[in-house]
């Protein structure tokens, strides 16, 4: 005892004599130690950043499936040319067959500010679908409208609007699953059993609701999978109203006027709004938001693991340094401060290969799955905010390692 009490005894006085040289230095050196530390051993820190990586790489697929499934759902809303839609008040979701009386739409032309309110026609369940080559049937999504009155901003679309006149005309999804077959401009094939010549491709692809999606006219339409035969003057059901509000009018203005004037079995929304309840629907009513967020969470506590096992095993290493520090007076504040930036500094190295690799996987997964894999903004800042949480609450776990050093363990 008497000899490890006159060790303390003599590190403490080495500590006022070098403590008191800082002084009279008028600073302390500015030392990345957390950057040294890291660097200290360049294959442990391959090893570790690695470990890290795989986690980061994990949290970039859950959340760029995330986001291509709910790009895929609101596709044709993007490719919709206008600023409100109308549809049944009971339709919840996009895809889903629930249409109304078309002269809900001369009643809504006749609204102030309104500059067309043009129709379109839809069906995903009943409308089959033959496969060109192998001549097998699969259920294909439709849309349809009237091509003096367009209504989507796919340019392939606004190009054949003139071969859409004609009749058993129809573009094809291009992007369509595979099994779906590909028909390019010429074939004869069959939708809901009756021949039909298609005149064109278009590009969209796949989502939970189709497989493959194509347009016609509304006179094909009709004459394919109208519930019943028309009678003189009778106006087929719609299943969206597409509204263009005039230069120099308000949208909301319009939309409040429009709620006013329509029944109340006709809902009014504008296409943000639509575009936030279709991408609510798909993250609280389908598997996407739940399976692909509980996939972000399991890769982030992955991560939290592996970095706590890394800074843990570094500090333990690195025991001594920290125990000098503590000797030469630097208080636990610092000490925290060190470990928290060799942290950081691992997030960031971890996350620049495992984004650079997710880029890559998003093209091959994109072109394999026909999803709108994207790397966007807001992934890579929200996995990049992520990686840089788990690694700092690592830290603080293993810091403790670090605030349990003894100095007089250097001399033992």
């Amino acid at each position: 005892m008497d000899g490890q009490a006159e060790r303390k005894e003599w590190i403490g006085r080495v500590m006022v004599g070098v403590r008191a040289v800082l002084s009279l230095a008028g600073r302390r050196t500015a030392v990345p130690l957390a950057w040294r530390n890291m660097l200290a051993d360049k294959r442990r820190l391959l090893r570790s950043t690695s470990g890290i990586a795989f986690a980061v790489l994990l949290m970039l697929l859950q959340l760029g499936f995330r986001g291509a499934f709910s790009d895929s759902a609101v596709g044709v809303i993007r490719n919709i040319d206008g600023d409100i839609l109308l549809t049944s008040s009971s339709k919840f979701k996009f895809a889903g067959k629930d249409p109304f009386s078309r002269r809900q739409l001369y009643a809504a032309r006749a609204v102030e500010g309104v500059e067309s309110a043009r129709p379109i026609y839809a069906d995903w369940t009943i409308s089959s679908w033959k496969n060109p080559q192998t001549r097998k049937l699969y259920t294909a999504g439709v849309l349809a409208f009237d091509p003096d009155q367009p209504v989507f901003l796919f340019p392939e679309v606004r190009e054949h609007l003139e071969a859409l006149r004609q009749p058993d005309t129809a573009l094809s999804d291009r992007r369509g699953r595979r099994f779906l077959g590909f028909a390019r401009a010429g074939t004869l094939t069959e939708l809901s059993r009756r021949e039909i010549r298609i005149i064109g491709n278009f590009a969209l692809g796949p989502d939970f609701s189709s497989d493959g999606i194509v347009i016609t006219s509304d006179r094909t339409f009709l004459k394919f999978l109208a519930p019943h035969r028309l009678a003189a003057g009778e106006l087929a059901d719609v299943e969206f109203g597409v509204i263009k509000v005039r230069p120099g009018y308000s949208v909301e203005l319009v939309q409040h006027t429009l709620k006013q004037t329509l029944p109340a079995s006709i809902a009014v929304r504008t296409m943000a709004e639509w575009l936030a309840l279709e991408t609510a629907f798909q993250d609280s009513r389908t598997p996407v938001g739940p399976i692909f967020m509980l996939g972000t969470a399991i890769g982030f506590i992955v991560g939290m693991m592996i970095s706590y096992q890394i800074l843990y095993t570094d500090l333990s290493e690195q025991l001594s340094q920290y125990a000098t520090l503590k000797a030469m007076g630097y208080e636990n504040a610092y000490l925290v401060k060190v470990v928290l930036e060799q942290a950081s500094f691992y997030a960031l190295v971890a996350f620049l290969p495992s984004w650079l690799l997710g880029v890559c996987l998003y093209y091959i997964i994109g072109e394999i799955t026909l999803l709108p894999l994207r790397m966007t903004f807001g992934i890579s800042v929200g996995t990049l905010a992520l990686t840089i949480g788990m690694c700092v609450l690592s830290g603080f776990l293993a810091v403790r390692r670090v605030l349990a050093a003894d100095p007089a363990e250097l001399f033992r």
